[in-house]
This record gives structure tokens, C-alpha cells and sequence, in this order.
């Protein structure tokens, strides 16, 4: 028999998000810890752990009434449950599901997921992707993220780099290096930095006169956006191309997987329906072949994404 409750803990750079929900999706409380990254990340889960166990007492509620908790990370998840590194913590070589069941006292199951996997559990759960179960959710931050779900459960690859799609290589001639060591990555392109990037080759390579250039060396991904919807020619043209570049690799991904939606979220998806407009303008034409195409939607839940389906993942085992 299930039990009434679940934890979902989504560990950032710099906060820890901790979400404790009904184990039919809703959201009863939620809190912050901060990512203390010294020595390697070695006290972020201890962090959690006493954090949890205050937050169980302030609630009166037992260990015991806990179907699990879920923990998402922002790296590659073995299935078996290793992260060999997380980058942005300072973690190499863990089982966070292990340890923090240890440090929970073995009373309770843990899961572990990639921080972009658990956030489309989260979106198909309770957000955007709500009725759905087969959806890839991109993420449109400071770099690209992706989590794709076929028959309700997260594929993650063998390797844990299932739906990388920030790292899919889409344009030949690029010379500055991603952060995954290649050129030429949709990330590079398609990301909050990287529309801020094009914009200002952009900039650089003409004359014409753009509200864009006001902004200076200041210019964010959101003033390109706000200049696009006005109509401003070289802000067009970023923007047409970042989607252009995104709407290729959904292309790309319904003729390998064919999920029924994306649901697009992060920072950058806050432009709303003009983004996924011009998106799905660029997939409907690279998608020839398909009668019945995916929908592509916003997402909803924000930046509780990652605690949602953190929680879900342990009512899926």
C-alpha cells in the first residue's frame, strides 16, 4: 500500500530546492537549503538530510509515512545510480541515493535522476505535459537541457546521456568551443548565452541601425527577445535562427523517438507563444514525412519542475 507522502530535492549551483508533496501530486510545502560546494560538495547532502528531518518534525510527520525521496542533479546519472561527476557541485564519484538514505538512517527509499530528466517527469506529471506519457522537455537556460519520456518512464541511456540534446552538433564552422568541449553544439545557439551570442555577431557584422545596440555589452537574451516581438530586423534574424536550429533537432528526435509533445521551459521559454511559434514554423518543415506531428507547448511548473519530478521519481519503481 502506498503511502501518503514524498520528498523531491533538486540540487542546484547555488540553492538545494526541497519540495514534500501527497503522493497524488500536490505540493504541501517547499524549501531552500544552500549548495554549500567546499571540499568537493561533501556537505550538500548532509545539508539535505538535516534539513529534511526539521522540516518532518516542524510538520509532525514520520519518516515512516514516506513513500521515498527523490533527488535530481545537474549531471549524468548511470542507471545504477553513480554520477561520476557533477561539475557545478564539485561532486566526482557518488550515489546520492545511497548516501542520503544513510544519512536518512535506512529508513527510507531513495531514487536519483539527471536535474533535465526530472524536470520532464515533473512537467508530465503536474505541468505542461500533464495527460501525456511520451514528451521531451527542453530547457532553454544558461545552456540547453533535455529529458525525453516514452511510455511514462525517463530514458535515460546507457550512459546517462540520454536527450543531451544541448550537445546535438548543428552548425559546421563554428570556432569557439561549447562547454562540452565540441563546436558547432544547438547550446551554443539555441541557449540564453548562446542568442545573446548571435546576436552580437550579428551586431558586429552590420551597419544597420537596432534597438538591440542600446544594450551594450548588457544585453541579455530576454532584451533580444523583446526586440524581435517589436520587429526589430537584426533581433529577427538571432532569434529566427536559434529556433531554426531548435526546430531541427526536434525534427531530429521525432524521427527517432516520435514523442506526442515538447514541452519547452526554462528561462528563455518566458518570450512564450512568439518562441514556440517560430519553433514549431522550423519542425513542421523539417518534418515532411509526418501526418500526426508532436505539439509543442510551455511549460508550466516553472522552476518547481525539478522538485515535481523528483517526487515522481520514486512513485514510478
Amino acid at each position: 500500500m502506498m503511502k501518503q507522502y514524498c520528498v523531491g530535492i533538486d540540487v542546484g549551483g547555488t540553492t538545494v530546492k526541497c519540495g514534500l508533496f501527497t503522493t497524488d501530486g500536490s505540493l504541501k510545502d517547499k524549501w531552500e537549503v544552500p549548495t554549500r560546494k567546499e571540499e568537493e560538495g561533501r556537505f550538500i547532502l548532509p545539508d539535505v538530510a538535516e534539513a529534511l528531518k526539521k522540516k518532518l518534525a516542524e510538520t509532525n510527520l514520520s519518516i515512516d509515512e514516506l513513500e521515498g525521496i527523490g533527488i535530481g542533479v545537474p549531471g549524468p546519472v548511470e542507471p545504477d545510480g553513480y554520477v561520476h561527476t557533477c561539475v557545478n557541485l564539485g561532486w566526482k564519484g557518488h550515489w546520492p541515493a545511497k548516501e542520503l538514505c544513510e544519512l536518512m538512517d535506512g529508513k527510507v527509499h531513495c531514487a536519483v535522476g539527471n536535474d533535465a530528466n526530472v524536470a520532464a517527469l515533473g512537467e508530465m506529471w503536474q505541468g505542461g505535459g500533464k495527460g501525456h506519457d511520451n514528451l521531451l522537455m527542453v530547457t532553454l537556460g544558461t545552456g540547453v537541457g533535455g529529458g525525453l519520456i516514452l511510455d511514462g518512464h525517463v530514458v535515460a541511456g546507457v550512459h546517462g546521456a540520454g536527450a543531451e540534446i544541448g550537445h546535438i552538433h548543428v552548425r559546421d564552422g563554428e570556432q569557439e568551443t561549447c562547454n562540452c568541449g565540441g563546436h558547432g553544439c544547438l547550446e551554443q545557439v539555441a541557449s540564453a548565452t548562446g542568442i545573446v551570442r548571435e546576436a552580437m555577431r550579428n551586431l558586429k557584422a552590420s551597419s544597420e541601425a537596432s534597438a538591440m545596440r542600446e544594450f551594450g555589452d548588457q544585453l541579455s537574451a530576454k532584451d533580444v527577445c523583446d526586440c524581435a516581438k517589436a520587429g526589430d530586423a537584426l533581433a529577427v534574424k538571432t532569434i529566427r535562427t536559434s529556433m531554426r536550429y531548435l526546430g531541427l533537432v526536434l525534427a531530429t528526435v521525432s524521427m527517432i523517438a516520435d514523442p506526442e509533445l515538447y514541452v519547452i521551459g526554462g528561462g528563455v521559454s518566458r518570450a512564450g507563444q512568439y518562441l514556440i511559434d517560430l519553433t514549431k514554423q522550423y519542425y513542421e518543415e523539417y518534418t515532411p514525412l509526418l501526418n500526426k506531428k508532436a505539439e509543442i507547448v510551455l511549460a508550466t511548473l516553472g522552476n518547481d519542475a525539478g522538485i515535481y519530478g523528483s517526487a515522481r521519481l520514486v512513485l514510478t519503481r
